[in-house]
Protein backbone atom coordinates (compact mmCIF):
# COMPACT_ATOMS: atom_id res chain seq x y z
CA UNK A 1 0.00 0.00 0.00
CA UNK A 2 1.26 3.73 -1.05
CA UNK A 3 2.18 5.61 2.30
CA UNK A 4 0.21 2.52 4.44
CA UNK A 5 2.61 -0.62 4.52
CA UNK A 6 0.40 -3.66 5.20
CA UNK A 7 0.17 -7.44 4.17
CA UNK A 8 -3.10 -6.66 3.42
CA UNK A 9 -4.87 -5.41 0.03
CA UNK A 10 -7.88 -3.54 1.10
CA UNK A 11 -10.18 -3.27 -1.85
CA UNK A 12 -13.40 -2.60 0.21
CA UNK A 13 -14.15 0.82 -0.83
CA UNK A 14 -12.31 4.41 -1.69
CA UNK A 15 -13.84 5.39 1.80
CA UNK A 16 -10.70 3.49 3.75
CA UNK A 17 -7.53 5.24 2.60
CA UNK A 18 -5.40 7.22 5.11
CA UNK A 19 -4.42 10.54 5.14
CA UNK A 20 -0.62 10.58 3.63
CA UNK A 21 2.18 12.22 5.95
CA UNK A 22 1.92 15.79 3.80
CA UNK A 23 -1.65 15.94 4.07
CA UNK A 24 -1.17 15.24 7.81
CA UNK A 25 0.56 18.05 7.85
CA UNK A 26 -1.33 19.92 6.66
CA UNK A 27 -4.16 19.63 9.04
CA UNK A 28 -1.99 20.15 11.90
CA UNK A 29 -0.78 23.38 10.65
CA UNK A 30 -4.31 24.96 9.12
CA UNK A 31 -5.01 28.35 10.71
CA UNK A 32 -8.93 27.67 11.85
CA UNK A 33 -11.78 29.54 14.02
CA UNK A 34 -15.46 28.75 14.56
CA UNK A 35 -17.10 27.58 11.10
CA UNK A 36 -20.39 27.88 13.15
CA UNK A 37 -20.08 31.51 13.46
CA UNK A 38 -18.70 31.89 9.53
CA UNK A 39 -14.99 32.65 10.77
CA UNK A 40 -12.90 29.14 10.07
CA UNK A 41 -10.27 31.02 7.10
CA UNK A 42 -9.60 27.11 6.10
CA UNK A 43 -13.24 26.22 5.43
CA UNK A 44 -13.96 29.45 3.78
CA UNK A 45 -10.74 28.58 1.47
CA UNK A 46 -12.48 25.26 0.90
CA UNK A 47 -15.68 26.04 0.16
CA UNK A 48 -14.92 28.83 -1.98
CA UNK A 49 -12.00 26.97 -4.03
CA UNK A 50 -14.71 24.05 -5.07
CA UNK A 51 -17.11 26.11 -5.91
CA UNK A 52 -15.15 28.15 -8.27
CA UNK A 53 -13.94 24.49 -9.68
CA UNK A 54 -17.61 23.83 -10.28
CA UNK A 55 -18.01 27.53 -11.70
CA UNK A 56 -20.72 27.70 -9.01
CA UNK A 57 -21.46 30.59 -6.41
CA UNK A 58 -20.92 29.31 -2.96
CA UNK A 59 -19.93 26.27 -1.26
CA UNK A 60 -21.19 24.45 1.71
CA UNK A 61 -18.64 22.64 3.84
CA UNK A 62 -20.95 19.45 5.72
CA UNK A 63 -19.94 16.70 7.63
CA UNK A 64 -20.47 13.62 4.71
CA UNK A 65 -21.64 13.23 1.49
CA UNK A 66 -24.45 11.69 2.34
CA UNK A 67 -25.67 14.94 4.29
CA UNK A 68 -24.76 17.15 1.39
CA UNK A 69 -27.02 15.30 -0.63
CA UNK A 70 -30.25 15.50 2.40
CA UNK A 71 -29.47 19.05 2.68
CA UNK A 72 -30.00 19.76 -0.79
CA UNK A 73 -33.15 17.66 -0.77
CA UNK A 74 -34.59 20.15 2.16
CA UNK A 75 -33.41 22.91 0.29
CA UNK A 76 -35.22 21.95 -2.82
CA UNK A 77 -38.52 20.56 -2.01
CA UNK A 78 -41.72 20.38 0.46
CA UNK A 79 -42.62 17.89 2.85
CA UNK A 80 -45.09 15.86 0.50
CA UNK A 81 -43.48 16.19 -2.79
CA UNK A 82 -41.59 13.82 -4.86
CA UNK A 83 -37.83 13.32 -5.70
CA UNK A 84 -37.26 11.43 -9.27
CA UNK A 85 -34.08 9.08 -9.34
CA UNK A 86 -32.52 5.97 -10.60
CA UNK A 87 -33.46 2.92 -9.11
CA UNK A 88 -29.95 2.01 -7.44
CA UNK A 89 -28.38 5.75 -7.07
CA UNK A 90 -26.82 6.25 -3.05
CA UNK A 91 -30.00 8.61 -2.00
CA UNK A 92 -32.31 5.74 -2.47
CA UNK A 93 -30.37 2.82 -1.34
CA UNK A 94 -27.07 3.87 0.76
CA UNK A 95 -28.88 7.02 2.60
CA UNK A 96 -31.22 4.88 5.56
CA UNK A 97 -34.15 6.83 3.91
CA UNK A 98 -33.12 10.33 4.98
CA UNK A 99 -35.37 12.09 1.99
CA UNK A 100 -38.49 10.37 3.36
CA UNK A 101 -37.53 10.63 7.09
CA UNK A 102 -35.60 14.23 6.95
CA UNK A 103 -37.46 15.85 4.21
CA UNK A 104 -41.22 14.25 3.86
CA UNK A 105 -40.77 12.98 0.16
CA UNK A 106 -41.55 9.84 -1.89
CA UNK A 107 -39.40 8.20 -4.67
CA UNK A 108 -40.03 7.44 -8.16
CA UNK A 109 -37.24 5.44 -9.58
CA UNK A 110 -36.17 5.49 -13.09
CA UNK A 111 -34.61 2.07 -14.70
CA UNK A 112 -31.88 2.51 -16.27
CA UNK A 113 -28.61 0.74 -17.86
CA UNK A 114 -25.43 0.24 -15.79
CA UNK A 115 -26.95 2.97 -13.33
CA UNK A 116 -27.22 5.79 -16.66
CA UNK A 117 -30.61 7.19 -17.03
CA UNK A 118 -31.86 8.02 -20.23
CA UNK A 119 -33.94 11.48 -20.46
CA UNK A 120 -37.24 9.95 -21.49
CA UNK A 121 -37.06 7.71 -18.76
CA UNK A 122 -36.66 10.59 -16.56
CA UNK A 123 -39.71 12.13 -17.59
CA UNK A 124 -41.70 9.63 -17.60
CA UNK A 125 -41.27 9.41 -13.96
CA UNK A 126 -42.36 13.22 -13.75
CA UNK A 127 -46.02 13.87 -11.54
CA UNK A 128 -47.35 16.60 -11.12
CA UNK A 129 -50.48 17.29 -8.93
CA UNK A 130 -52.07 19.13 -12.05
CA UNK A 131 -52.20 16.07 -14.62
CA UNK A 132 -54.23 13.75 -12.21
CA UNK A 133 -56.81 16.38 -10.23
CA UNK A 134 -54.24 16.84 -7.40
CA UNK A 135 -53.79 13.14 -6.72
CA UNK A 136 -50.01 13.10 -7.71
CA UNK A 137 -47.10 13.77 -5.59
CA UNK A 138 -45.69 16.76 -6.89
CA UNK A 139 -42.64 15.95 -8.58
CA UNK A 140 -39.81 18.55 -8.11
CA UNK A 141 -36.15 17.78 -7.72
CA UNK A 142 -33.87 15.06 -10.23
CA UNK A 143 -31.28 13.54 -8.31
CA UNK A 144 -28.35 12.41 -10.96
CA UNK A 145 -25.33 10.02 -9.81
CA UNK A 146 -22.06 10.48 -11.41
CA UNK A 147 -20.08 8.39 -11.62
CA UNK A 148 -22.63 5.82 -10.65
CA UNK A 149 -21.23 3.46 -7.82
CA UNK A 150 -24.39 0.26 -8.72
CA UNK A 151 -23.82 1.41 -11.83
CA UNK A 152 -20.10 0.11 -11.45
CA UNK A 153 -18.47 3.36 -11.67
CA UNK A 154 -20.14 4.14 -15.09
CA UNK A 155 -20.20 8.23 -15.30
CA UNK A 156 -22.48 9.68 -17.09
CA UNK A 157 -21.94 11.06 -21.52
CA UNK A 158 -22.55 15.17 -21.13
CA UNK A 159 -24.81 14.59 -23.87
CA UNK A 160 -27.48 12.60 -21.60
CA UNK A 161 -26.86 15.48 -18.32
CA UNK A 162 -27.78 18.08 -20.71
CA UNK A 163 -30.63 16.29 -21.97
CA UNK A 164 -31.92 15.47 -18.38
CA UNK A 165 -30.88 18.93 -17.15
CA UNK A 166 -33.46 19.61 -20.17
CA UNK A 167 -36.21 17.45 -19.10
CA UNK A 168 -36.06 18.96 -15.31
CA UNK A 169 -35.82 22.69 -16.85
CA UNK A 170 -39.22 21.27 -18.74
CA UNK A 171 -41.15 19.81 -15.76
CA UNK A 172 -40.12 22.83 -13.53
CA UNK A 173 -37.74 20.34 -11.93
CA UNK A 174 -34.62 21.40 -9.86
CA UNK A 175 -31.70 19.01 -10.61
CA UNK A 176 -29.40 18.02 -8.24
CA UNK A 177 -26.61 15.86 -9.03
CA UNK A 178 -24.84 13.59 -6.41
CA UNK A 179 -20.96 13.94 -7.41
CA UNK A 180 -19.73 11.94 -4.50
CA UNK A 181 -17.11 10.34 -7.31
CA UNK A 182 -17.45 13.57 -9.55
CA UNK A 183 -14.26 14.12 -10.10
CA UNK A 184 -13.42 10.21 -11.02
CA UNK A 185 -15.92 10.82 -13.91
CA UNK A 186 -14.20 14.03 -14.84
CA UNK A 187 -11.09 12.41 -15.30
CA UNK A 188 -11.91 9.28 -17.05
CA UNK A 189 -14.56 11.71 -19.23
CA UNK A 190 -12.01 14.33 -20.04
CA UNK A 191 -14.48 17.34 -19.51
CA UNK A 192 -14.16 19.87 -16.97
CA UNK A 193 -16.17 19.60 -13.60
CA UNK A 194 -17.74 23.16 -14.25
CA UNK A 195 -18.67 21.93 -17.67
CA UNK A 196 -19.84 18.57 -16.37
CA UNK A 197 -22.31 20.35 -13.69
CA UNK A 198 -23.10 23.27 -15.67
CA UNK A 199 -26.55 23.15 -15.48
CA UNK A 200 -27.06 21.61 -12.26
CA UNK A 201 -29.02 23.45 -8.97
CA UNK A 202 -26.72 21.82 -6.82
CA UNK A 203 -24.03 19.26 -6.65
CA UNK A 204 -22.30 17.34 -3.91
CA UNK A 205 -18.82 16.62 -3.38
CA UNK A 206 -17.37 13.81 -1.33
CA UNK A 207 -13.85 14.53 -0.49
CA UNK A 208 -13.37 11.41 1.97
CA UNK A 209 -13.14 8.88 -1.32
CA UNK A 210 -10.94 9.16 -4.44
CA UNK A 211 -9.57 12.42 -2.66
CA UNK A 212 -8.61 10.51 0.09
CA UNK A 213 -9.17 12.98 2.91
CA UNK A 214 -10.43 11.33 5.86
CA UNK A 215 -13.65 13.18 6.82
CA UNK A 216 -16.73 15.62 4.71
CA UNK A 217 -18.04 16.88 2.01
CA UNK A 218 -18.70 20.14 -0.31
CA UNK A 219 -21.89 21.11 -1.24
CA UNK A 220 -22.21 24.27 -4.09
CA UNK A 221 -24.70 25.58 -5.64
CA UNK A 222 -26.20 29.49 -6.26
CA UNK A 223 -25.20 31.96 -3.41
CA UNK A 224 -29.41 31.82 -2.14
CA UNK A 225 -29.55 28.20 -2.67
CA UNK A 226 -26.23 27.49 -0.45
CA UNK A 227 -27.92 30.42 2.45
CA UNK A 228 -30.79 28.18 2.36
CA UNK A 229 -28.89 25.16 2.81
CA UNK A 230 -26.92 26.57 5.37
CA UNK A 231 -30.10 26.85 7.54
CA UNK A 232 -30.68 22.81 6.85
CA UNK A 233 -26.88 22.30 8.23
CA UNK A 234 -27.70 23.58 10.95
CA UNK A 235 -30.90 21.78 11.51
CA UNK A 236 -29.65 18.39 10.83
CA UNK A 237 -26.54 18.81 13.19
CA UNK A 238 -24.17 19.52 10.83
CA UNK A 239 -22.47 23.18 11.71
CA UNK A 240 -18.83 22.33 13.43
CA UNK A 241 -16.50 24.34 14.82
CA UNK A 242 -12.86 24.57 14.43
CA UNK A 243 -13.42 22.64 10.77
CA UNK A 244 -10.64 24.02 9.28
CA UNK A 245 -8.41 20.84 10.46
CA UNK A 246 -11.18 18.91 8.54
CA UNK A 247 -10.92 21.95 5.51
CA UNK A 248 -7.53 21.66 5.34
CA UNK A 249 -7.30 17.65 4.22
CA UNK A 250 -9.73 18.95 1.25
CA UNK A 251 -7.67 21.98 0.29
CA UNK A 252 -4.40 19.07 0.45
CA UNK A 253 -6.72 16.51 -1.22
CA UNK A 254 -8.07 19.16 -4.54
CA UNK A 255 -4.10 20.22 -4.99
CA UNK A 256 -2.29 17.06 -4.61
CA UNK A 257 -4.55 14.11 -5.36
CA UNK A 258 -7.57 15.14 -7.87
CA UNK A 259 -5.13 14.45 -10.90
CA UNK A 260 -3.55 10.93 -9.35
CA UNK A 261 -7.29 9.36 -9.65
CA UNK A 262 -6.55 8.50 -13.47
CA UNK A 263 -4.06 5.65 -12.04
CA UNK A 264 -6.26 4.00 -10.30
CA UNK A 265 -8.91 4.18 -12.95
CA UNK A 266 -6.24 2.13 -15.05
CA UNK A 267 -5.37 -0.72 -11.53
CA UNK A 268 -9.00 -1.13 -11.81
CA UNK A 269 -9.00 -2.03 -15.44
CA UNK A 270 -5.86 -3.76 -15.06
CA UNK A 271 -7.73 -6.04 -12.50
CA UNK A 272 -10.73 -6.58 -14.34
CA UNK A 273 -8.74 -7.57 -17.22
CA UNK A 274 -6.97 -10.24 -15.28
CA UNK A 275 -9.94 -11.52 -13.27
CA UNK A 276 -12.08 -12.25 -16.09
CA UNK A 277 -9.57 -15.36 -16.89
CA UNK A 278 -10.93 -16.45 -13.54
CA UNK A 279 -12.97 -19.39 -13.95
CA UNK A 280 -16.33 -18.94 -12.03
CA UNK A 281 -15.96 -15.10 -12.39
CA UNK A 282 -17.87 -12.99 -15.18
CA UNK A 283 -16.95 -9.05 -15.55
CA UNK A 284 -18.84 -6.90 -17.52
CA UNK A 285 -15.88 -4.81 -19.14
CA UNK A 286 -18.13 -1.62 -20.19
CA UNK A 287 -19.15 -0.55 -17.04
CA UNK A 288 -15.00 -0.70 -15.23
CA UNK A 289 -14.69 2.93 -16.45
CA UNK A 290 -13.46 4.86 -13.23
CA UNK A 291 -11.98 2.81 -10.00
CA UNK A 292 -14.78 -0.26 -9.34
CA UNK A 293 -15.06 -3.47 -10.44
CA UNK A 294 -18.21 -5.65 -10.00
CA UNK A 295 -18.28 -9.33 -10.20
CA UNK A 296 -20.71 -11.83 -10.49
CA UNK A 297 -20.04 -15.29 -9.28
CA UNK A 298 -21.43 -18.91 -9.89
CA UNK A 299 -20.75 -19.81 -6.72
CA UNK A 300 -21.94 -18.05 -3.19
CA UNK A 301 -19.94 -14.11 -3.46
CA UNK A 302 -19.28 -14.91 0.53
CA UNK A 303 -17.18 -17.35 0.17
CA UNK A 304 -14.74 -15.70 -2.24
CA UNK A 305 -14.74 -12.90 0.03
CA UNK A 306 -13.89 -15.31 3.02
CA UNK A 307 -11.10 -17.56 1.26
CA UNK A 308 -9.72 -14.19 -0.42
CA UNK A 309 -9.35 -12.54 3.15
CA UNK A 310 -7.66 -15.50 4.02
CA UNK A 311 -4.82 -14.61 1.38
CA UNK A 312 -4.71 -10.81 2.44
CA UNK A 313 -7.37 -9.33 -0.25
CA UNK A 314 -10.36 -7.60 1.59
CA UNK A 315 -13.51 -6.46 -0.70
CA UNK A 316 -17.14 -6.96 -0.39
CA UNK A 317 -20.15 -8.72 -1.12
CA UNK A 318 -23.09 -6.61 -2.33
CA UNK A 319 -25.60 -9.59 -3.35
CA UNK A 320 -25.29 -13.36 -3.23
CA UNK A 321 -23.77 -13.69 -6.52
CA UNK A 322 -22.04 -10.18 -6.46
CA UNK A 323 -18.48 -8.74 -5.23
CA UNK A 324 -17.74 -5.36 -5.53
CA UNK A 325 -13.51 -4.30 -5.45
CA UNK A 326 -12.57 -0.72 -5.20
CA UNK A 327 -9.11 0.72 -6.10
CA UNK A 328 -7.76 4.02 -4.64
CA UNK A 329 -4.57 5.75 -3.50
CA UNK A 330 -3.32 2.93 -1.62
CA UNK A 331 -3.37 0.54 -4.29
CA UNK A 332 -0.29 -0.62 -5.72
CA UNK A 333 0.30 -2.26 -8.72
CA UNK A 334 1.43 -4.91 -6.98
CA UNK A 335 -1.73 -5.00 -4.66
CA UNK A 336 -3.42 -5.92 -8.34
CA UNK A 337 -1.14 -8.81 -9.00
CA UNK A 338 -1.85 -10.00 -5.82
CA UNK A 339 -5.15 -9.68 -5.88
CA UNK A 340 -5.59 -11.50 -9.20
CA UNK A 341 -3.11 -14.34 -8.02
CA UNK A 342 -5.91 -14.67 -5.12
CA UNK A 343 -8.49 -15.65 -6.85
CA UNK A 344 -6.77 -17.70 -9.17
CA UNK A 345 -5.82 -19.76 -6.25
Amino acid sequence: MFEHPSERVDLRSDTITQPTSAMREAMASAIVGDDVFGEDPTVIELQEKMALIMGKEAGLMVPSGTMANAIAIRTHTQPGDEIITEEHSHIYIYEAGGFAALSGCSVALVSSERGIMKGDAVRAKIRKPAECSSHYPNGSLVCLENTSNRGGGTFYPQSLIDEIAGVARQSECALHLDGARLFNAAEASGIDPARIVRDCDTVSICISKGLGAPVGGVLVGSREVINEAHRWRKTFGGGMRQAGIIAAAGLYALENNRYRLSEDHVRARDLALGLQEVEGLKVDLESVQTNMIYLRTESPASGFVEKAAALGVDFLALGPDLLRLVTHLHITDEDVEKTINAFKS
